[in-house]
């Protein structure tokens, strides 16, 4: 398999900054990226949609926004890009995949019975308008006529590239706290987000992964609701979110910060069964003179190191912290770890131990050239 395969197993366009504010996860979005690169001499005759991604339609956009506001403040905090009712949509079996608009007269059909169902929830039980499947089916249809080049069964594309001893790179969205089973729910997202996720998503099996790599921030952050032992309200933790504009890639909010917690990479580590981490955003702590690391939770005068699953229990909890010297010196220019000051290398060994997995990356800002290799990836 050529390396140049770039493979959307999952359909989650990503926004220009400048369209944040009206993005959502419709075909329009993606044939605009591909169009986009297109024009600037990309060739995307190697982009492959796999055809059981399931697609985000306008009725589920409006669903999300209605139930986000029905539920007041305890809104879960969504990005209110309909990603929640499509994932319910495809544990109901309602769910319209990608391969269904490759084929017009199967997708008008099952579209049809779709809108018609969900238009009873949107005017019975919100008084929304309904929406038109006539409409949606003009729409789609044309996206789909557009994207049926693109649309593969990506499991085959991958499941060759092993067989001839390539390099497969999954990469997972979002974080461990944001997973269905093992986040902080009912705080998460509606899906895997876990390491065996990614393989369920990509077709292929878990003997076939050589190594999981976890990438931690050298700090935390938090997007939308939920409880956070390590959250900084004050100064330090505005700091932290200015030095490193924390705000969220697709609604601009800002990230909730605070200092590390290895209690819970302790935990990311144990479900991912990871293989080795990355420190990601070190540079970020050079203006602290002291850093905090949270290495326990205390509840009603016990302390554990074990995460745990209840949120009401991990809301109640006070985290122990271990405080380590900061370096006040510029490390974005550093490209090897012995050349990171000693205080720099301190903090990266300490997450470590913490962690119980060894450090095989350090970034040091954003660009390639700023990642600093400790040990070779298999």
């Amino acid at each position: 398999m050529p390396s140049t395969w770039c493979l959307l197993a999952s359909f989650i366009p990503r926004p220009s900054a400048s369209s944040a504010t009206e993005w959502s996860l419709t075909p329009r979005f993606l044939l605009a990226e591909l169009d986009l690169l297109a024009s600037r001499g990309v060739d995307i005759s190697r982009v492959a949609v796999s055809d059981r991604a399931h697609v985000v339609m306008p009725y589920h956009l409006e669903l999300e926004r209605l139930e986000e506001e029905a539920q007041g403040k305890a809104a879960i905090g969504t990005t209110r890009r309909g990603i929640g009712p499509c994932y319910a949509d495809k544990a109901a079996r309602l769910g319209i995949r990608m391969g269904d608009l490759a084929e017009p007269e199967a997708f008008t059909s099952r579209l049809r019975f779709v809108v018609e169902y969900k238009n009873k929830i949107l005017e019975r039980v919100y008084g929304a308008k309904p929406f038109d499947w006539r409409q949606i089916a003009d729409e789609y249809l044309r996206y789909g006529e557009r994207l049926k080049p693109f649309i593969r069964d990506t499991s085959l594309i991958v499941l060759r590239a092993l067989e001839q001893d390539g390099l497969v790179l999954l990469e997972g969205a979002q974080g461990t706290l944001l997973d269905l089973d093992y986040g902080t729910y009912p705080y998460v997202t509606s899906s895997s987000t876990g390491a065996g996720g990614a393989c369920l998503g990509v077709g292929i099996g878990p003997t076939q992964v050589s190594h999981t790599l976890g990438v931690f921030k050298a700090y935390v952050t938090r997007v939308g609701a939920g409880p956070m032992p390590t959250e900084l309200t004050d100064e330090v933790g505005q700091l932290l979110r200015e030095r490193a504009r924390e705000y969220g890639a697709t609604t601009g909010r800002p990230r909730r910060c605070g200092w590390f917690d290895a209690v819970l990479a302790r935990f990311s580590a144990r479900v991912n069964d990871l293989t080795s981490i990355a420190i990601t955003r070190l540079d970020i702590l050079d203006a602290f003179d002291r850093i905090k690391v949270c290495v326990a939770y205390q509840t009603d005068g016990v302390v554990s190191e074990e995460f745990p699953t209840s949120v009401a229990r991990l809301a109640a909890v006070r985290p122990v912290y271990e405080e380590l010297p900061g370096w006040l010196t510029d490390t974005s220019r550093v490209r090897r770890f012995e050349d990171l000051p000693p205080n720099a290398q301190r903090y990266v060994r300490r997450l470590e131990e913490l962690v119980g997995r060894p450090v095989s990356l350090v970034s040091v800002g954003p660009e390639r050239n700023q990642v600093i290799p400790l040990r070779p990836i298999p």
